[in-house]
């Protein structure tokens, strides 16, 4: 093979390469905003105010309110749900999370009754608000990687929510 067939072999595989790599970036980049517009809030901000301790969130596309938050120092997504009763953990996300299976419970919910089990949560990280001692669901039916934050954790904070905003609200 003479040396110019094979510089140009070598210039073909690195071109190869350079598209290989760039395509995955770009990937891995438009997947981020992907992310980023279906969870506007991965990093939530925080005010502390005279009364207490304010965290603001955007709605996403949906008009859905997630974000990003901890159980028992575990990063999690919340999706904030006023319609559910009490937080509803999926469970292979419990089993992860270490969260233990109390007692049998039957529960509705918009596909009709479903088997949980009792379960608490030690503290739930929203923003720089802390909350503790938290009652949760394990909910074995529940699919995704989303915990329902339902009103076992919402009624402990004040809400509202103006145009595409929402803010929680933790007084002193």
């Amino acid at each position: 093979m003479s040396e110019t067939g094979s510089t140009q072999r070598i210039g073909k595989v690195m071109m190869i390469l350079a598209w290989v790599i760039g395509l995955g970036l770009a990937a891995m980049w438009f997947s981020g905003l992907e992310e980023q517009r279906l969870n506007p809030n991965r990093a939530p901000e925080s005010i502390a105010t005279d009364g207490g301790i304010e965290v603001h969130l955007e709605s996403n596309p949906q008009g859905h309110y997630l974000m990003t938050g901890a159980i028992n120092g575990q990063e999690v997504t919340f999706l904030l749900d006023t319609g559910a009763t009490f937080v509803a953990v999926p469970a292979n996300l419990a089993k992860r999370l270490g969260l233990p299976e109390g007692r049998r419970i039957t529960v509705t919910t918009a596909n009709g009754n479903a088997d949980s089990f009792t379960t608490r949560i030690d503290t739930l990280q929203l923003g720089a608000i802390r909350l503790n001692d938290v009652n949760a669901g394990i909910v074995p039916g529940m699919d995704g990687e989303e915990i329902l934050l339902g009103m076992s954790a919402l009624r402990q904070l004040d809400f509202t929510q103006r145009g595409g905003q929402l803010i929680l609200r933790q007084h002193r």
